[in-house]
């Protein structure tokens, strides 16, 4: 059994977002098919970051001190990865998270307070 037999290798489900725009308080606005656009704050969505600096990789345990991000954070450059991410680059100097569009949905989904969506739809 070789080490690729014992991993496993998820696909990526959720589909790509419409449009992704950065509003004028900072807040992204990302527009999900077939769904109205759904704003995600920047501090919500730098607090979600996803990366082995702000999350533990092993156990899950968030790293992040929330406390620590600036009122005033906002994305100074947002890349594409491939067709299932993106990365941000923001105004605290941070930059190596790398947001799925499943993330990106779930991060946006617990700011709004909404229903997380069905990995049909997701």
């Amino acid at each position: 059994m070789g080490l690729l037999d014992r991993i496993n290798l998820q696909k990526h489900v959720a589909s790509p977002p419409e449009a992704i725009d950065v509003a004028a308080d900072h807040a992204l606005v990302v527009t999900w098919p077939g769904a109205a656009p759904m704003t995600i704050p920047a501090k919500a969505l730098r607090d979600g970051c996803p990366c082995a600096g702000c999350v533990e990789e092993f156990t899950g345990r968030k790293l992040l001190d929330a406390s620590t991000i600036p009122d005033d954070i906002r994305p100074v450059a947002i890349n594409a990865v491939g067709n299932y991410a993106i990365q941000i680059e923001w105004s605290d100097g941070h930059g190596t998270g790398m947001y799925t569009w499943a993330t990106l949905r779930a991060i946006g989904e617990r700011a709004s307070g909404a229903a997380p969506a069905s990995p049909a739809t997701a």
